[in-house]
């Protein structure tokens, strides 16, 4: 198998040497396989990359939003063309199986740019607040973007396609375990037509890279994506400065259950919507809240649905999952299992170990527990996995009480046949995004969540105000 040399970095739309070379390479988890070598950038790298978008932004900010929607409707254009590469180098670079991730892994590039464009078609930069003073909103300025390997593309075009609408330039420093199809984004970027030093991309480890960019004094925000510690680094880093901090962090999201609904139904979907993409979704319902009295039908439904839910290979068709990201990313979930057994959680199928037939590859069996209490630590942390926690409740105080004892507050999902329930439930969960009945969220709502999950929202107008400042001038 050939080996990809891809240690070049996006700077000032040329791609450049790094500044001294740090090979580190890019890995197929389902088969351990090196598929590219990319090298790992220092500061001097993101110094180099933040110059470039420094000299670019006096330009494009004053570009006009006409020439900022012919430039969206330029990139849809290239990335529709090219969305087949996207499915290919997601599924290899994070195992993600075929249908997923030429469906909606790699769909996002449309969905999340038409909620984008069409925000940004209606948004009014310059208007008159109702005391006479003029209200203008503005580009943020340089913007550093770190985005994680789970929903990679996704991530990616949340954050440079909002930051291009208001007018900002940008270094986005992408997963190091999954940077080839950021790479790939470049090159569409580019072909789109995106100016010289707007867009530009250093690969790297979050420490580094990550941090000189937080840290960095012309960079005037940060955008991060990933774990919660790595959202308070990111914190830290950038406080010196002053500069203003987007987080779109984790989650351990409820999933409340009641009697009144379609039950086995309902279960079944919690189960596979906990499964999908291997549990490594950060608004993931990991935690199944049941009403009591029909508790036992719904872990029995649940227990089947476990086991019948395949493992197999990311480039077999089907609705299977693949394996764990990296072999840190398995350890981590295996340790959580056990901390489930450890604490008395009753295993309903799955456990430790990987499946029968997988002996390469970073597969975890797919598990879950029934009998949770939400002071548990499977109830408690985020396990990225597959791995659902079922906990049973008395009544609907007692469903919201444990749904919002929880340090997150990014999703929440609510089984009801009584409309009333819904919005009342709803209204006083303590989350960004509340599904009701299997609804999802549309192309252009914004993303995001309470207390541990984050600051601010991605998508839309909101996610576009995020890259924005707003400026008052007052006339006589």
């Amino acid at each position: 198998m050939t080996i990809q040399d891809k240690r070049q970095f996006y700077i000032n739309r040329a791609w450049v040497d790094p500044i001294a070379p740090n090979d580190f390479p890019v890995e197929n988890p389902a088969t351990l396989d090196v598929l590219a070598m990319i090298s790992l950038g220092s500061e001097a790298d993101v110094d180099r990359a933040v110059a470039a978008a420094r000299a670019a932004f006096d330009d494009f900010s004053r570009s006009s939003k006409d020439d900022r929607i012919a430039l969206l409707e330029s990139i849809r254009a290239v990335y529709k063309r090219r969305i087949g590469e996207f499915g290919d180098l997601i599924s290899a670079e994070m195992g993600a199986p075929r249908d997923l991730a030429h469906g909606s892994q790699a769909d996002v590039g449309i969905g999340h740019l038409d909620g984008v464009l069409d925000a940004l078609k209606r948004m009014d930069f310059a208007e008159v607040s109702p005391n006479g003073d003029t209200l203008l909103h503005e580009a943020v300025g340089v913007c550093g973007l770190i985005t994680p390997w789970n929903w990679p593309v996704n991530q990616i075009v949340l954050k440079v396609l909002p930051a291009l609408a208001a007018g900002c330039t940008m270094v986005l420093k992408p997963s190091e375990l999954t940077p080839l199809d950021a790479m790939l984004y470049a090159e569409v970027l580019e072909e789109a037509g995106v100016p010289k030093g707007v867009f530009n991309l250093v690969n790297g480890e979050g420490p580094v890279a990550g941090a000189a960019l937080s840290r960095h004094r012309d960079v005037d925000m940060m955008s991060f994506t990933g774990s919660t510690r790595g959202g308070t680094a990111v914190s830290r880093d950038a406080a010196e400065t002053v500069k203003r901090v987007s987080l779109e962090l984790g989650g351990k999201s409820p999933n409340l259950i009641f009697a009144d609904a379609d039950v086995d139904a309902a279960v079944r979907d919690g189960v596979a919507t906990c499964f999908q993409n291997t549990g490594q979704s950060c608004d993931a319902p990991t935690r199944m809240l049941v009403d009591r009295s029909v508790y036992d039908r719904a872990v029995a439904v649940a227990r089947e649905a476990g086991a019948a839910q395949k493992v197999d290979v990311p480039t077999k068709p089907g609705d299977h999952i693949g394996p764990q990201v990296s072999q840190l990313q398995y350890d981590r979930v295996q340790r959580l299992i056990q901390a489930g057994i450890d604490d008395g959680a009753t295993l309903l199928v799955g456990g430790l170990g990987k499946p029968e037939g997988f002996n390469i590859g970073h597969y975890t069996r797919p598990t879950i527990f029934a009998d949770v209490s939400n002071d548990m630590v499977i109830a408690r942390e985020e396990v990225f996995g597959p791995v659902l926690a079922m906990i049973p409740f008395a009544d609907e105080d007692e469903a919201i009480a444990i749904a919002n004892d929880t340090p997150y507050g990014l999703s929440a999902y609510v089984q009801t046949g009584d409309d009333a329930r819904a919005t009342r439930v709803a209204a006083r969960l303590r989350a960004g995004m509340v599904h009701i009945n299997g609804a999802d969220i549309n192309w252009g709502s914004p993303f995001g969540g309470y207390k541990m999950s984050g600051i601010g929202r991605e998508g839309g107008t909101h996610g576009i105000h995020d890259f924005l400042e707003v400026k008052v001038v007052a006339r006589p």
